[in-house]
């Protein structure tokens, strides 16, 4: 009867390794899980040679031959860490890991076939070490924890509570579908602003294409009649120079500004955000903008009810997840009043009474967290607010945009109208002279 080599955790989330007859790999999986371990390597040992070939000889040809693919494809890999791992791609992952598990697949194959199944690149390296981690004896949250640009806290955080609870494909499942929903809120506003950042751009090409081409021609017809011209026209004559770079000691060209000024602005708001205080101004005024404050706040709830329910339902310790939870809301805001809630819970008070005095959520999620409190169903409660706010937020993305667009007609209305005002103008003037004449 075949020997089977196998790799495990126990209850405790503690690593196990042993041998076992089988007839086959799934009944070695049986047989291991009969002892209460959870299976996470299952390999047939070979005998070749005199010499069994499953743990020491086949391990090392392997590892050797990924060094040597490694070797080959460096170059090409160096070049792509270098751009982020997308958030779609660990969603995907994910989602594939957790079917896999459900299947039954032991965990280190499944990670063995989706590292297979990767475009050389950042994920499949990391793919590659957690496998050669996990194949070594480490468990997969450490693992996963080495690589937290690919899988933060929170991944890892939700992963361990997972293996400690002997439940990791099931909180996989909750894990992918928490990705998958978050993913497709961000998706959501991101397609809802594609319009009006796109009919903002085109309009400012347009605009200075004219100022920059058309205007300079209409200056010169002026000139040859010797108009007087009114001072709107000269104002649109002196911003066309300025937009050319022709204007008396200018420097640097106006579209040139224009084209760098969306990268500047973006740097500037990158750079005061790497402060506290800026952040803390940025995010407390962003909150406060008309329309768009209360999509961010719906979005920021959303986000950090949904993080906080899955990771209560994972089975991560409370604390621990208020203090992970904090950490990936995004919002400085949020961040303040997730801190006097852990300190609230620290000290054995309430939850929902520290953010109430936060004054940064509806009076309603406040109350329902409450009744979560009580009947000790806060992640469900939790889930709830936030599967309501994704609802929420889809309205007030709606909103935004009806409101913008007509703004954004009315905003290219006037730029055209001024244009076309200040350059009929003299022309007025002109024919009334060439009339008199």
């Amino acid at each position: 009867m075949p020997t089977y080599q196998y790799e495990a955790l126990d209850a405790s989330g503690k690593p196990k390794k042993g041998v076992v007859d089988a007839s086959s790999s799934d009944d070695a999986i049986q047989q291991i899980r009969g002892q209460g371990f959870f299976p996470t390597s299952v390999r047939e040992q070979k005998v070749k040679g005199g010499e069994v070939e499953g743990d020491g000889g086949k391990r090392k040809k392997k590892r050797a031959g990924k060094a040597k693919k490694k070797g080959k494809k460096g170059d090409i890999n160096l070049s792509l860490d270098i751009f982020p791992i997308k958030t779609k791609k660990i969603t995907q992952f994910t989602r594939q890991l957790s079917t896999l598990q459900d299947a039954g697949l032991p965990l280190l194959r499944s990670l063995q076939i989706l590292e297979s199944q990767q475009k050389p690149g950042k994920l499949k390296n990391i793919l590659g070490a957690i496998v050669e981690d996990v194949e070594s004896g480490s468990t997969l949250s450490d693992s996963m924890a080495k690589h937290p640009k690919a899988f933060d806290r929170l991944y890892s955080k939700m992963v361990n509570a997972g293996e400690i609870g002997g439940v990791i494909d099931l909180i996989l499942q909750r894990l992918a579908n928490f990705m998958e929903k978050a993913q497709r809120l961000r998706a959501k506003i991101k397609g809802a602003m594609i319009y009006p950042v796109v009919v903002i751009i085109i309009a400012v090409v347009i605009v200075t294409g004219i100022m920059y081409f058309v205007i300079p021609k209409f200056q010169d017809i002026f000139n040859d009649f010797e108009v007087e011209l009114p001072g709107l026209t000269l104002w649109l004559i002196d911003a066309s120079a300025w937009v050319a770079g022709t204007s008396p000691g200018q420097n640097i060209p106006g579209w040139v500004v224009i084209v760098a000024s969306p990268f500047l602005i973006f740097a500037f708001f990158k750079l005061i955000r790497k402060t506290n205080f800026g952040r803390a101004s940025l995010d407390w005024l962003l909150l406060r903008i008309p329309v768009l404050g209360s999509l961010v706040e719906k979005t920021s709830v959303a986000r950090f009810t949904r993080t906080l329910g899955t990771l209560i339902s994972a089975g991560v310790p409370i604390l621990e997840a208020i203090n992970i939870t904090r950490e990936t809301s995004g919002n400085w805001v949020f961040e303040r009043a997730l801190t006097r809630v852990h300190d609230s819970i620290r000290e054995g008070e309430t939850f929902a009474e520290p953010l109430r005095e936060a004054k940064v959520c509806d009076s309603l999620v406040v109350n329902m967290i409450d009744v979560g409190e009580e009947t000790g169903d806060l992640d469900v409660m939790l889930m709830k607010v936030a599967d309501n706010y994704d609802e929420e937020v889809d309205v007030a993305v709606q909103a935004l945009l009806s409101l913008l667009e007509p703004m954004l007609v009315v905003v290219l209305g006037l730029v055209v109208g001024t244009i076309v005002l200040a350059l009929f103008l003299p022309l007025v003037s002109m024919i009334e002279s060439v009339s008199k004449n």
